[in-house]
Parts: C-alpha cells; sequence; structure tokens
C-alpha cells in the first residue's frame, strides 16, 4: 500500500481519554510498524495549558499502559513528533496563532500544508469547531498549490468520532454543515469497530471463498444474529449514556456497520467507492418498521440492581423515570433479491452475562430429512452455524454434522474453529492505528459515507422516537445483571421459532 503522505494531525479535543487511550497508542504501533511518514507532525488542542514536554509525559504513562509491544526508545522516537497547544476550538481567536503553527511545522518538517482534523470532542461542539476551521481558512481543498513544495496540492481532512448526530434530522443536519466546507472524499466519518481484524476479514471470507458466497442468501440462510454484549455497567458514564442509550450508542454505529458487511452485494472492485457503494445499497434496503410493528420487531431494558452495581434507574445522573435503554434487541428485514425473508436480529447491552462482540449466520437445516430416528446428541439434525466473533477473541467456528466415531450410526455438532491471533502468531494493533493511516493515505474503505450514516439513523429511528413508546413503558429494571437481557427479548425469537446464540 502507498505510505500515507506528511501531514500534521491536529487533535482537536486532545486532553481527552479517547487521546491518550486510544489514538496515541495506536499511532505509536504504526510507527513501530514503519507505516506512519517520517515526518508526521501530532498537534494536540485543548483548553488546558501545557508543554510539549508535559504532555509527551502524560501520554507516556498511557501508552506504556495501553500499546502492544511497548519500547522506551521506540516511544522516544515517536514522542519528537508530538506537540501540544493550548487554546478554545469553539472559539475564533486562536485560530491566527494555530495557524502560524500549522505553517511553522510546514517550513521545519515538510508537511506540506496537508492536514488531518480529529475531533475528539463533545458532539455539540462539531458544528462551531468546523465554522472556525472555515473561517480560518485553513481547508483549501486542493485548490492551491502548496507554497512549501510547488507541485504538490496540499489536502485537508477531517475525522468525525460518533456520535454522528442524535437522530435522523441532526445527522443530516450536521452532513450539511461539513459539506459546506469539506468535499464528501476529504470528509472521514470514524467507526473504530471497521478498524477491527476480523471485520475487514469478512470480506475475504465472503468474496474469496466459493464455498460461502453461492449460498450467502434467503434460499440457505434462515437468518443472522449480530450481538454486542458487556459485562459492565454504564459506571460514571451516566450523564453521556442517559442522552444516548444502547441503539444510539452501540446498533445505530458499530452494528449496523457490521450488518452493511454482511449484507452488502459483492463489489465490482475492492476500492474504497465501490465498497461504500454496496453498503449504503444494503442499509438503505432496510425495510422501514411501521407503528404498529415496533412492539413486535423490538425488546428495550434496563439492568436492575446487583451487587456490583446498582440499578441503572437508580444511579446519579440518571433522570428520574428515565426510559433510556442499556438494553435493545431489534429485529430487520432486507427487501432486496438476496435477502428477501431473511430476518436479522441485532442486540446490544449492559451488564450482561458474557462480554461479546459476534455475528451468527444460522443456515437452513437440510431441505430432506434423511435421518429422522437416527441418534443425535442435539434431538436432530439442525443447520450449519457460522460465528464470526470480532471481540474480545478474533476467530470464525463453522459447525456441522458428523457421525460419532465408534458408534453405530449416531449424529452429533461438531466444530471448526480458525484462531486468527494463534493461526497468524500476530497481535492485533489497537483498530484505530489502520484507520488513521487510511485516512491519512486517502483511503476512504472503511469510513461511512453520509447516505450510509443517515440511512442507519432512518432503520432505528422507529426504536427511538415516538413510535417506541409501547416497548419503553415497562422498561425499568426488567432484566437482572449477569443474564442474557429482558426475557422479552427471548420471546421475540420464539415467536419466530429460533433462539439466542448464548454459548
Amino acid at each position: 500500500m502507498r505510505k500515507p503522505d506528511p501531514c500534521v494531525l491536529v487533535i482537536f479535543g486532545a486532553s481527552g481519554d479517547l487521546t491518550a487511550r486510544k489514538l496515541i497508542p495506536a499511532l505509536y504501533e504504526m510507527r513501530a510498524a514503519g507505516t506512519l511518514p517520517s515526518n508526521l507532525k501530532v498537534l494536540g488542542v485543548s483548553r488546558r495549558e501545557k508543554s510539549d514536554d508535559g504532555w509527551r509525559d502524560e501520554l507516556a504513562a498511557s501508552a506504556k499502559q495501553h500499546a502492544k509491544g511497548w519500547d522506551a526508545a521506540k516511544w522516544k522516537d515517536f514522542a519528537s513528533c508530538i506537540h501540544y497547544f493550548a487554546g478554545d476550538a469553539a472559539q475564533g481567536a486562536m485560530y491566527p496563532a494555530l495557524a502560524d503553527r500549522l505553517r511553522e511545522f510546514d517550513e521545519s518538517a515538510g508537511t506540506k500544508g496537508n492536514r488531518l482534523f480529529y475531533l475528539s470532542v463533545a458532539p455539540e461542539l462539531y458544528e462551531a469547531i468546523v465554522d472556525r476551521i472555515s473561517e480560518a481558512e485553513l481547508v483549501t481543498e486542493g485548490k492551491r498549490w502548496c507554497s512549501i513544495s510547488p507541485g504538490d496540492r496540499s489536502w485537508q481532512r477531517i475525522i468525525i468520532e460518533k456520535p454522528f448526530g442524535h437522530d435522523e434530522a441532526s445527522a443530516a443536519s450536521l452532513n450539511r454543515a461539513l459539506g459546506r466546507v469539506f468535499e464528501e472524499e476529504a470528509i472521514y466519518r470514524i467507526d473504530h469497530y471497521l478498524g477491527k481484524e476480523v471485520v475487514q476479514a469478512m470480506l475475504v471470507l465472503r468474496f474469496a471463498n466459493t464455498m460461502f458466497e453461492p449460498v450467502w442468501n434467503h434460499r440457505y440462510i434462515d437468518h443472522v444474529q449480530i450481538t454486542a454484549a458487556e459485562t459492565v455497567g454504564v459506571g460514571n458514564r451516566t450523564a453521556f449514556y442517559d442522552q444516548t442509550g444502547a441503539i444510539r450508542d452501540m446498533i445505530q454505529s458499530h452494528l449496523l456497520q457490521i450488518f452493511a458487511f454482511v449484507a452488502m452485494e459483492p463489489p465490482t472492485t475492492m476500492t474504497a467507492d465501490d465498497i461504500r457503494a454496496e453498503k449504503i445499497k444494503a442499509v438503505r434496503a432496510i425495510r422501514p418498521t411501521l407503528p404498529d410493528a415496533v412492539a413486535a420487531h423490538g425488546v428495550l431494558g434496563q439492568y436492575a440492581a446487583a451487587s456490583t452495581e446498582g440499578a441503572y434507574a437508580e444511579l446519579a445522573g440518571v433522570a428520574k423515570g428515565s426510559t433510556t435503554e442499556t438494553f435493545a434487541a431489534i429485529r430487520l428485514h432486507v427487501d432486496n433479491w438476496r435477502w428477501a425473508g431473511t430476518p436479522f436480529y441485532i442486540r446490544s447491552g449492559k451488564c450482561l452475562a458474557r462480554k461479546c462482540t459476534e455475528v451468527v449466520v444460522q443456515f437452513k437445516p437440510p431441505a430432506a430429512d434423511l435421518f429422522r430416528g437416527v441418534p443425535h446428541a442435539s434431538g436432530g439434525v439442525e443447520g450449519n452455524r457460522l460465528v464470526i466473533e470480532i471481540a474480545p477473541a478474533q476467530r470464525t467456528r463453522l459447525r456441522f454434522e458428523s457421525k460419532v466415531p465408534g458408534t453405530p450410526l449416531t449424529i452429533a455438532g461438531v466444530e471448526m474453529q480458525a484462531d486468527f491471533d494463534k493461526q497468524f502468531g500476530v497481535q492485533a494493533l489497537e483498530a484505530y492505528g489502520p484507520l488513521l493511516v487510511d485516512a491519512m493515505r486517502g483511503d476512504q474503505s472503511l469510513y461511512k459515507h453520509r447516505l450510509e450514516v443517515e440511512g442507519g439513523w432512518v432503520a432505528v429511528m422507529p426504536f427511538l422516537d415516538a413510535m417506541s413508546a409501547p416497548i419503553r413503558k415497562s422498561i425499568a429494571s426488567n432484566y437482572a445483571q449477569g443474564s442474557w437481557g429482558p426475557a422479552a427479548a427471548d420471546a421475540m425469537m420464539a415467536r419466530d421459532g429460533r433462539v439466542w446464540h448464548n454459548e
């Protein structure tokens, strides 16, 4: 792959937790792997007064804890590119000095006017900062020649963290605000789940193996489950979480991205434009959930009290009578030729039985059961099942039927497993790292298009707006911590003759 261009990565909100725990460790790992440009500059922008050396010392402690393959000498080499700038990014007063600092990097490090802005700030500040960047004329959209190196065009790009909007209308408004300053090809809507190896490996699994793609459709697949379960509660994030909930925090962003990779058609080429075009089609093909169907297609819940953490409704910072969900399970249908009639069950929750993020592709049983009456360990021949584990393990498991050796004809399910960490002997890097490198290279393959974001909001709004009132009435403390969520979620599957994969 082409090495990234020299550039300045400007992180707004740099004193926040995301920078210390994720972004800087990820960049350190990429530098150690040799994938960053040698003349990269990282400029953290935040209101707190700090020196370059002071900030580097803070980041070193965090990187040592969170980065893989820590090496003091490699950190020292990387830290030399880290700098700090104190200022309020939402106010225009700081931008002339910021522009001067960026020009200094162009002259001293040869960054050629290339800027990658990263908004690691509260979502309500996104539009204000974009407007200030525009007013300061920090975006040229490649229309001028860089004065440092004639013949090279400079570029400016922006990375936006989730949540991208609070609902369909706010997401569209934010897209319009970004579009007034940046071209679409310069806007990078990041979802760190797409930096995870197994998510990207799904493209290879589907399109590089003839055993899967011919049966990847409604004729052979009974249903698909996508789960993101956490064993921890909300903790001290109640102020954020009570305004967000499981659907906004996980389903609309992370899990619909995974859905798109599972449901998309084969792209014409493995380029950003073609991959994103197919993902957009998949998301926009989701059938709208009608008002009278919300109760049958969705289950919401809040965890009850336990010895480790109080009930969500009782936590400090949670509004009295809050109906914000800490668990959500929704059923979606895709109206196209590939998936007609095949349901997708998507769930996410806090304080559940096991930490896991996985995709379960449940195939239909054989059309004719030739083994009726044959002893079977689980009672009868079942459909094959493909489980793609994304976290915490990175592996793929395929279940199929087999004769039990050394017995009269007896059948039992067996499982083949591909563990990526063991198979390739490579530790997975922090997911943000490859995504940041892609943005520096101008590769949007693993970033969301505006139409994909807006289509995702359309799909989940019936479970968030006034139509969700029937499934929010009895939400408080309706599932025990350490369980797999409300009993109603199991009942929703049972009505369809299916069960959740809770293994």
